[in-house]
């Protein structure tokens, strides 16, 4: 795959709706609505990818950043925000984020062919070029994201404002 390429995914641009987008026109105690039977709410998803994109970015860096102990650790605790401002901040905290993405996917090849240090055993034997934990994280954003997409149709909250396919 090309730079092009992931530079678009991590927004979403032609593979499905705009990432930032999927969480837009949420009020926030739609956001922390847990239909019966799933295991987590939109407020949970974005605290979730937000903190593996932190992760990855400290990680891409060269800072000594620590794996979790357990999963756990990766999601908030709370089902939902506190407020308003909690959840605006958080949207606008994963914005910034894929901001930082785009900006380094767009770095010269040679950047990009940097290795990352694993951290944990199962960072070991998958790329660890720059390259290779960008696309990463690019996956597992999109496996989330069509969760979130998911929620907010299970909550009577599709499409966002921005749109999106309802068929």
């Amino acid at each position: 795959m090309n730079q092009r390429a992931l530079v678009e995914l991590i927004r979403g641009h032609g593979a499905h709706i705009d990432a930032v987008e999927c969480f837009r026109g949420l009020a926030p105690e739609l956001a922390g609505r847990r239909p019966e039977g799933l295991p987590y709410t939109i407020w949970q998803l974005l605290g979730h990818v937000s903190y593996w994109i932190e992760y990855e970015l400290a990680r891409g860096a060269g800072e000594a950043v620590e794996y979790p102990a357990h999963a756990a650790l990766s999601w908030p605790p709370d089902p939902a925000p506190a407020g308003g401002g909690e959840w605006d901040a958080a949207v606008a905290r994963f914005e910034r984020l894929l901001e930082e993405m785009s900006r380094l996917a767009g770095a010269p090849e040679a950047v990009l062919a940097r290795p990352v240090r694993p951290r944990h055993d199962s960072e070991v034997g998958k790329d660890d070029t720059l390259l290779g934990v960008l696309w990463q994280t690019v996956v597992h954003n999109s496996y989330h994201l069509g969760q979130v997409a998911l929620l907010r149709r299970a909550i009577g909250a599709w499409p966002p404002p921005g749109g999106g396919d309802t068929w």
